[in-house]
């Protein structure tokens, strides 16, 4: 399973009770009927409780999200099979794993290089941004539906963190736990896309030209730089540390 653990808007981890459902092989009415017997315990307090919308119209899902506290004292109270250790195991790492990917990200909005070059991407973002709301407008134009236009901007954002990264992890915004080499890739990429934009609409071009022609760039871009892997990286950096001790003479 991907994703147990996974950051809201508010940087917050969480998981959930269906990602706990699956996990341990349980009907998910199950796992509720559990929780709901312990609710008055302090570590369920102030649960969130969310629906998922079924399919046709059948009747939304109610769930419950759940951070590290109440969901390791949920799996505390299922009887251990094979399947359910398992699953205790791998969601504690999960969990842990996140708390040092926090940890990273704090260091890096406290840090005065970062927070320069985040600033300067959100200016070039910026600028991207009023040249897609001009690419939108080209597009009704040429016959463009509104709401498949309107689309564009998270489209295009999209493509480019796909072309430059492999995310092994949801973030609620990826550019906020980025490095500040691949901020600077992706502001090079805004750059690129701003471009491609702009150099299509003033060649007349269709709209959906236009798009195809700011990924083909983007693409080229992304096949000379090469992709880089967002996840876990705390962890790296701290066993390069530790390898780095444990072999002063190597650099």
């Amino acid at each position: 399973m991907k994703n147990l653990v996974q950051l809201d808007s508010s940087g917050h981890a969480f998981t959930t009770t269906l990602i706990v459902s699956e996990g341990v092989g349980t009907e998910h009415r199950a796992v509720m009927k559990l929780l709901d017997s312990h609710i008055k315990r302090d570590a369920f307090s102030a649960l969130e409780v969310r629906k998922k919308k079924a399919k046709g119209s059948g009747k939304p899902t109610r769930y419950y999200e759940l951070n590290e506290l109440q969901a390791t004292f949920l799996i505390t109270l299922m009887k251990n099979s094979e399947i359910v250790v398992n699953f205790k195991e791998t969601l504690i790492k999960e969990f842990f794993k996140m708390r040092l990917e926090l940890s990273r990200i704090a260091s890096n909005q406290s840090n005065a290089q970062w927070l320069e070059q985040r600033n300067s991407g959100k200016i070039a973002r910026r600028i991207e941004t009023d040249v897609i709301q001009k690419f939108i407008d080209y597009a009704k134009r040429q016959g463009g539906s509104e709401k498949g236009c309107d689309m564009y901007y998270s489209n295009l954002s999209t493509m480019e963190n796909k072309a430059l990264f492999i995310v092994e992890r949801k973030y609620p915004n990826l550019r906020n736990v980025l490095g500040i080499t691949d901020l600077s890739t992706i502001q090079n990429a805004d750059h690129i896309v701003s471009k491609a934009l702009s150099d299509g609409m003033i060649d007349s071009l269709h709209y959906k030209e236009i798009y195809k022609l700011a990924k083909e760039r983007v693409e080229m871009f992304a096949e000379l730089r090469g992709k880089s892997v967002i996840s876990n990286l705390l962890v790296k950096e701290k066993q390069n540390a530790i390898n780095s001790n444990t072999h002063p003479s190597q650099t």
